[in-house]
C-alpha cells in the first residue's frame, strides 16, 4: 500500500498551531517538549527546504531531512538575534511568535511555488507499507530482532524522559543591601528609638509557588516582621526593614531570618550585622 500526503506543510502548520495553543492555554511539560522540539530543530528548516527545492528530483529524502535540521540550526540562531536587538527580547511569547510567523510565512511561498510545477515534478512524501518478511539466514533474523529492542528501548527511555524530566535543586536565595541598593553602607552606628534600614532580597527557585515572612532579630529579640510574601518560581521580592534598637550596647547582633510556608525554623542560613547602639 503506497500513502501520498503531499508535500508535508498542511499537518506541519497544524502542529505549530497546536504548539501555540498548548503554551498559550495548558500547562502541560510533557506536549510543549514533545512538540517544542521539532519545532525548533526541524520545522524552520524543512519548510525553506520546501521553497528551495519543491521539485520531486531535487533532493532525496535522507538528504532533505539532514538539511532541514541544519537549516534550523542556522535560522533559530538569526531570529534570536533579531529579537536581542527589539525592545520584546529572547523571551518565550516572543520566540515562539516569531518563529511560527517564520515558518507560516514561508509555507505560503513553498505552496505558491510547488502549485505552479506540473502534478507529475512536485516532490510529495509517500509512504510504502507492507508487510515484513521473515526470511534471511538465523543472523539476519537476529539482528532484526536486535534492531526492532533497540529501537523499543530508545523510545521508552525517551518517553520516560519526557513524562518524568529531572527536576533541579530547589533553593531560596537571601540577601540584604545598604538604602542605595548594593553591598555597602549598611547601619553601623544607631541611638536608642533610631530607625536603622536595609534593603531584603529573596529569590524563590523552588520551582513553585512559596509563601516567605522574614524575621529582624537583635540579640535574639524579636524586633519586626514582614510578610507573608507570595513569590512564584523565579520571582524575586525586594523591600525595605526597618528595626529600632531599644538596648544601648556595643556589637549587637541584628539577624534576618527567612521562613518558609509557616514553618517552625528559618528556610536558609540567616544573614547578620553587627551595630553600635547609643543613648
Amino acid at each position: 500500500m503506497k500513502i501520498k500526503i503531499g508535500n508535508g506543510l498542511l499537518p506541519l502548520n497544524l502542529l505549530v498551531i497546536l504548539l501555540v495553543v498548548v503554551i498559550i492555554f495548558t500547562p502541560s511539560v510533557v506536549l510543549r517538549i514533545v512538540l517544542g522540539l521539532p519545532f525548533v530543530l526541524f520545522f524552520p528548516g524543512y519548510v525553506l527546504m520546501a521553497v528551495l527545492f519543491p521539485k520531486r528530483g531535487g533532493l532525496g529524502g535522507i538528504e532533505r531531512v539532514a538539511l532541514s535540521f541544519g537549516m534550523s540550526i542556522a535560522v533559530v540562531p538569526l531570529i534570536g538575534l533579531i529579537l536581542n536587538y527589539t525592545w520584546w527580547g529572547i523571551t518565550l511569547e516572543p520566540t515562539l511568535y516569531s518563529i511560527a510567523s517564520f515558518i507560516f510565512v514561508v509555507s505560503v511561498i513553498a505552496w505558491v511555488r510547488r502549485r505552479r510545477l506540473p502534478e507529475e515534478e512536485r516532490f510529495n512524501i509517500e509512504f510504502q507499507l507492507r508487510l515484513p518478511g521473515w526470511g534471511g539466514g538465523a543472523w539476519d533474523k537476529v539482528l532484526s530482532v536486535v534492531l526492532v529492542v533497540a529501537i523499543l528501548g530508545a523510545l521508552g527511555t525517551l518517553g520516560y524522559v519526557i513524562a518524568k524530566p529531572k527536576v533541579g535543586e530547589r533553593f531560596t536565595e537571601l540577601y540584604i543591601l545598604g538604602v542605595g541598593g548594593k553591598a555597602e553602607d549598611y547601619p553601623q552606628e544607631l541611638t536608642i528609638g533610631e530607625e536603622g534600614k536595609v534593603i531584603v532580597g529573596i529569590i524563590n527557585r523552588e520551582r513553585e509557588r512559596v509563601s516567605y515572612h522574614v524575621e529582624v532579630m537583635i540579640d535574639n529579640v524579636k524586633n519586626n516582621e514582614v510578610g507573608p510574601i507570595e513569590l512564584e518560581h523565579d520571582e524575586k521580592w525586594e523591600g525595605i526593614v526597618v528595626f529600632t534598637p531599644s538596648e544601648p550596647g556595643e556589637d549587637q547582633k541584628v539577624e534576618f531570618l527567612l521562613y518558609k510556608n509557616g514553618g517552625a525554623e528559618p528556610s536558609v542560613e540567616s544573614l547578620h550585622l553587627w551595630i553600635d547602639v547609643m543613648e
